[in-house]
């Protein structure tokens, strides 16, 4: 194998956090903000790229932090190694309320496309890229479906949902219709298209978008039921407006308790 071969074990239930297990000489890979804990003899250091081209010389290491450039990703990811003598182990935590996916890329033929904020960690070896559309129009209407990662190698990946996952095992020409921001990933065999949901009523009132995402088979998909930018859209809806808290809210009265508390004046 040309990734690090490391054992792991993911706990909790909603907000989860995975612990991997490192050999001597084992390191990982991960996006920076993920780290949560490590032994003490673990050593963390900044790399150019995701370090699948260490060994390739200056401009190996160019190329691989350049194509992070166009996921909106830093150039710069962080490599966790064990310099002990013995196993030791380092955690990485989910950054919001879902679930964590291990991929093992030897499964799928050394190759899994997912969402260009999915990505949790990885056994160093393997190899963080783009994934292009071929298809103009997925660039135009699909969000952040037109550039997507790809995870290539022979190693572990991890990635993270939002709310609940499900695996979606596709038949050969077998469709699926998806929220674009529901996708976490799916195999490399997967067709993937941009189509427009139709009907002057769903276009204007729907509220649910102008286009789906539509997966064909063979191969699996994995969807997440809670985007983060859903998420992020109902926080600041129900946020109040000037950053003060709203009294009212829940309560029998509504915005009666505030204007007899004071708050709200003519």
């Amino acid at each position: 194998m040309n990734a690090h071969e490391i054992d792991y074990q993911i706990f909790g239930e909603e907000m989860q956090f995975v612990e991997l297990e490192l050999d001597p000489r084992e390191a990982v890979i991960a996006e920076a903000g993920n780290f949560m804990m490590m032994d003490q003899e673990i050593q963390m250091n900044t790399i150019f790229g995701d370090g699948s081209k260490q060994n390739e010389g200056f401009l190996g290491k160019v190329l691989g932090a350049g194509k992070r450039l166009l996921t909106g990703e830093s150039l710069f990811m962080t490599i966790f190694t064990n310099e002990g003598a013995g196993k030791k182990k380092v955690s990485f935590a989910s950054p919001y309320p879902g679930k964590i996916i291990p991929i093992d890329l030897t499964r799928y033929n050394g190759k899994f496309i997912c969402q260009k904020d999915a990505f949790l960690c990885a056994a160093k070896g393997v190899s963080i890229g783009i994934e292009f559309s071929r298809k103009l129009g997925r660039g135009f209407f699909g969000g952040e479906g037109f550039i997507m990662q790809k995870v290539e190698g022979d190693g572990m990946a991890f990635v993270h949902a939002g709310g609940t996952m499900a695996r979606k095992e596709l038949r050969p020409g077998e469709k699926l219709k998806v929220d674009t921001g529901c996708i976490i990933g799916f195999t490399q065999t997967i067709q993937y298209d941009i189509e427009f949901v139709g009907g002057i009523k769903n276009t204007i009132f729907g509220g649910e978008g102008l286009f789906f995402a539509s997966l064909t088979g063979p191969g699996t998909v994995y969807i997440q039921s809670l985007p983060f930018s859903r998420l992020a859209n109902r926080v600041l809806q129900a946020a109040p407006q000037g950053g003060g808290k709203d009294k009212g809210e829940g309560s029998i009265l509504g915005g009666l308790g505030d204007v007899l508390g004071g708050d709200r004046r003519f």
